[in-house]
C-alpha cells in the first residue's frame, strides 16, 4: 500500500498542477510561488509530494491545494492515523494509549504525542459542537424535518465535579529532572460537568422482570453553565428532528432549581422529580426518628415508597404532618421533608408517568456520568486544563454517541 500510495498522491498533484485556483477571500485568480517536498505520517507509513504553493496577488492570501484536498498537515500525524490514535487516547490515559498504538497499530509515539493528536481533533470536534449549539440558537435555523417527531422524549440532566489544575501554565521537565509532586486540589478547584441524555419512551425494553434498559439514547455534555446544556440539548433535539408541535418533552431531574427554571424553554413539557431522590429525603428523615440501620426505618421507609409510587404524594404529606417530633431536629427535619413534597408535589405523580412509559428515576443520565466522565477522567490523580477536558469531552460523546465518523469531515486543528 505504502508503495502505490506515492503514485496516487503524485497523479492528483499533477491533475491539479494546471489548475490556478481563485482566491476565497477576494476571488482574484492566484499564482503559483513555488513546488516544494512535503512529508507527512499516514497509517501507512511517511509519505512524500511535491507540492504547489499559491499566493493571490492583491490580498496576500497563501495556500497549498493540494493539502487542503488531502487533509493533511506538512510533517504532522494526518488522516485516518491520526483519527485511530484520537480514539485510542478517547478510551484510554495517554501513557496507556501509547502502548496500545504500538500492540495493536504498529506506531512508534510518544504520550505527548498521543496528546497532541487528541487535542487537534478534539479542538475540532468541541469548535463544531460549539458552533452546532449556536446556530439552533439562532432563530431563523432550520433543523431535521420533524414530520416524524415522537409524542414524547425524554430528557435527563444532572452534573458532577471534575478536578481541575492548579497552575496555569504546563510543567517542563528540564535535563531529565523529576518533577514534584502536584499541590493539593484546594476548594473551588472543581468545575461542574453537566451531562444530558435524550431518549424515547418507547424504545425501553424490560430485559428482565423489573428492569429496563433503553435502546437508543444521545448523550450531551459540557464544561460549563446551565444555559450551555440546554442549549445543547436543544440544538441536539432539533438535529434529531425529536421536537415537534405536539412533542411533550420529559424532563427528569434531582430536584436542583437550576434544571426547572430552564425547563420553561419547553412550552409542551412533563417535570418528573426522580423517585429515588425522593426517597432519599425520606430516609433521612427515618434514620433520625428510628436511628440508622433500624428494621422500623426501612418498613416506613417502604410504606413511604409503595405510596409515591401509586401517586399518592397528597397522602403522605398528610400522613407527615400528623408525626409529632419529639426533639427540634426532628422536628426541623420533618418540615424540610414536608416542604420539599409540597413544592414538588406536581411533578410526583409517579403512577401517571410509569403508566405513560416515561419513567420515573435518573438513572439514565447516571450511568452517563459514568460513561463519559468517570471512566477516563476521574482516575487516580488525574486534573485537567479546561482546555483539555472541554476537548475529550468532545471526543468521548462522538464516540459513545456512535458518530466518530463526523472526525472524517473535520478538519484538524494547528495548536501551538
Amino acid at each position: 500500500m505504502l508503495a502505490a500510495l506515492p503514485s496516487k498522491v503524485d497523479a492528483v498533484a499533477d491533475a491539479m498542477r494546471d489548475t490556478a485556483p481563485v482566491c476565497p477571500r477576494c476571488g482574484q485568480p492566484m499564482r503559483r510561488q513555488d513546488t516544494r517536498p512535503v512529508s507527512w505520517l499516514a497509517r501507512c507509513g511517511c509519505l512524500r509530494a511535491p507540492v504547489s504553493r499559491y499566493r493571490c496577488p492583491p490580498c496576500r492570501y497563501e495556500c497549498r491545494p493540494l493539502l487542503d484536498l488531502l487533509g493533511v498537515e506538512p510533517g504532522r500525524i494526518s488522516g485516518a492515523l491520526a483519527r485511530l490514535l484520537a480514539l485510542l487516547a478517547t478510551v484510554a490515559p495517554y501513557p496507556l494509549a501509547a502502548r496500545l498504538a504500538g500492540l495493536l497499530l504498529g506506531v512508534t509515539i510518544s504520550p505527548m504525542g498521543m496528546w497532541r493528536v487528541a487535542q487537534r481533533l478534539g479542538e475540532a470536534a468541541a469548535h463544531h459542537s460549539d458552533a452546532l449549539s449556536q446556530y439552533h440558537a439562532d432563530s431563523r435555523s432550520t433543523g431535521a424535518p420533524t414530520s416524524a417527531a415522537p409524542s414524547a422524549v425524554v430528557l435527563s440532566v444532572d452534573g458532577c465535579s471534575l478536578g481541575m489544575q492548579v497552575r496555569s501554565t504546563r510543567r517542563r521537565r528540564k535535563d531529565g529532572e523529576t518533577l514534584p509532586p502536584l499541590p493539593p486540589i484546594e476548594e473551588g478547584r472543581f468545575r461542574e460537568v453537566k451531562t444530558g441524555v435524550l431518549l424515547l419512551p418507547s424504545e425501553r425494553v424490560e430485559t428482565s422482570p423489573g428492569r429496563r434498559s433503553v435502546v437508543r439514547r444521545f448523550l450531551v455534555t459540557c464544561l460549563g453553565d446551565a444555559d450551555a446544556i440546554f442549549a445543547r440539548l436543544y440544538a441536539q433535539l432539533r438535529e434529531l428532528g425529536w421536537v415537534g408541535a405536539h412533542t411533550v418533552v420529559v424532563i427528569v431531574g434531582d430536584g436542583a432549581e437550576w434544571i426547572w427554571n430552564r425547563a420553561t424553554m419547553f412550552v409542551r413539557r412533563c417535570e418528573i422529580l426522580d423517585f429515588w431522590h425522593a426517597l432519599e429525603h425520606a430516609w433521612e428523615f427515618a434514620q433520625l426518628r428510628y436511628g440508622k440501620g433500624s428494621a422500623q426505618a426501612d418498613r416506613w421507609v417502604h410504606e413511604i415508597a409503595e405510596d409515591l409510587r401509586a401517586g399518592k404524594v397528597q397522602d403522605v404529606i398528610v400522613r407527615l404532618q400528623r408525626v409529632r417530633p419529639k426533639t427540634p431536629e426532628l422536628r426541623e427535619s420533618l418540615q424540610a421533608l414536608i416542604r420539599y413534597y409540597s413544592e414538588n408535589a406536581g411533578r410526583m405523580r409517579y403512577d401517571e408517568y410509569l403508566r405513560l412509559g416515561y419513567g420515573i428515576g435518573s438513572g439514565a443520565v447516571e450511568s452517563a456520568h459514568k460513561q463519559v466522565v468517570h471512566a477516563r477522567f476521574r482516575q487516580a490523580g488525574m486534573r485537567w486544563s479546561e482546555a483539555g477536558a472541554r476537548r475529550l469531552l468532545a471526543l468521548r460523546l462522538l464516540l459513545l454517541n456512535d458518530n466518530w465518523a463526523l472526525l472524517d469531515r473535520l478538519r484538524m486543528v494547528s495548536l501551538a
